[in-house]
């Protein structure tokens, strides 16, 4: 019975391979009733699904690989692997809306009547699938499963809305409804797209995770005794969760062994509420000339 180690990660693992495999195998049924019902708006929500199988898909990778220790070919780790997905997932979205829209524009102009009664059984059907994915993850507590679950949740509403159409279908002719509400669902898509890629830019770029950070970081660092400057301070994210600090402080006295122990215990102190997965702190002691301000070889112009 080796199976009683760790059983939160495996739980995690399990958790997202299973909702990946099921929103994956219900992707490719979305696909086929889309076309079967001639609903745009299930291509639409197939798309919308395709997507967040990625995400899944992703997720489910990286939960393996995020466990792997960093080694000398990447020395931080697979945790910056998600911005990548990220990307992919991104352009995989676009080109899906893109195809959605070049079907639901036209049919703005002389819609075609969907079967209705088939987006009824296949809006119920992803009502209850996603409603048991979410269900399954919501146990999750890891910030990749929390987005998941919202994206999940996001898909049962999806359902709801073609299931309300299907139903109105019933009643009235106005088979307009189903392109409008691919159309709604596409440009919702499109958004969260361009909203997520913006933030997948910034950290991929290494910008800052947040401002204000960076100025209360520096600051903090300043009050401590014996410090007078902090420069080359270098602030950025693996994934949007572990983030990475490094500085250079400059001290007023060239500090000995016991006040600088003391000072690297402050120092750990005054950064832990931050939470940061990697730090690095240089000491710069008075008339040290700073080794990242070092006229170089190269730089034949100075």
């Amino acid at each position: 019975m080796g199976h009683h180690h760790d059983h939160s990660k495996d739980l995690s693992s399990e958790r997202l391979g299973w909702a990946f495999l099921l929103n994956f195998c219900f992707t490719i049924i979305e696909f086929i009733g889309g076309i079967l019902t001639n609903s745009t708006a299930i291509l639409a929500d197939a798309v919308h699904d395709l997507g967040d199988s990625l995400s899944l898909g992703m997720a489910w990778i990286l939960n393996k690989l995020g466990k792997k220790q960093a080694n000398n070919q990447f020395t931080y780790g697979y945790r910056r692997l998600s911005l990548a997905g990220a990307f992919i997932n991104a352009i995989v979205l676009i080109a899906g809306s893109a195809w959605v829209l070049m079907e639901a524009i036209p049919r703005l102009w002389n819609p075609e009547m969907p079967i209705a009664e088939g987006m009824i059984g296949l809006a119920i059907l992803g009502i209850a699938v996603n409603g048991f994915a979410a269900y399954k993850l919501s146990a999750g507590k890891s910030l990749n499963e929390r987005v998941i679950n919202w994206h999940l949740m996001e898909d049962v509403l999806g359902w709801v809305a073609v299931l309300i159409v299907g139903i109105v279908l019933q009643f009235v002719n106005w088979p307009i409804l189903d392109p409008l509400l691919s159309v709604a669902f596409t440009l919702f898509i499109l958004f969260n797209v361009i909203r997520n890629l913006y933030e997948t830019a910034r950290l991929f770029f290494q910008a800052a995770p947040d401002n204000g950070t960076v100025t209360s970081v520096s600051n903090t660092l300043k009050q401590l005794p014996h410090v007078v400057d902090v420069h080359h301070l270098h602030f950025w994210s693996l994934d949007g969760e572990h983030h990475v600090l490094t500085a250079h402080l400059v001290l007023d006295e060239d500090i000995g062994t016991e006040a600088r122990r003391d000072l690297k215990q402050q120092i750990d102190n005054a950064l832990a509420p931050y939470h940061l997965s990697h730090t690095t702190i240089e000491l710069e002691l008075p008339g040290e000339l700073c080794r990242d301000d070092k006229p170089h070889h190269h730089d034949h112009a100075h």
